[in-house]
């Protein structure tokens, strides 16, 4: 079954998901590299990164004995075309959604230097 508009705002609602998608903006992750900069057990983050993979925004694989998650961009389309429809919102493109998270996160953007 596809997610859902609900599952995409539900996973993108919590800012432990969010700061994981802008972290997995600049590339895979093993999940234990994920996990390193939260100050919280292994176990929260992989009940964190399985809403996000439950709602599509990223998928899992396993590579020997790593896990590693991977952004899919894609997943947002429908949430994109949801916000477009109130005609105050522009497509949701990854340089845009990035600035958006940096803001949002009070991450300073370390292209602009």
């Amino acid at each position: 079954m596809a997610p859902t508009l609900d599952t995409t705002f539900a996973a993108l609602a919590d800012p432990t998901r969010r700061t994981i998608l802008a972290m997995l903006l600049e590339d895979d992750m093993a999940v234990t590299d994920v996990a390193e900069p939260f100050d919280v057990s292994l176990a929260s983050i992989s009940k964190h990164l399985g809403v996000l993979t439950a709602a599509g925004l990223i998928t899992q694989e396993k590579r020997g004995r790593v896990k590693w998650c991977k952004l899919e961009p894609d997943a947002m389309r429908a949430a994109s075309v949801w916000m477009q429809g109130f005609g105050q919102f522009e497509p949701v493109h990854l340089d845009a959604f990035e600035r958006f998270l940096e803001t949002e996160l009070g991450q300073p953007n370390t292209s602009d230097n």
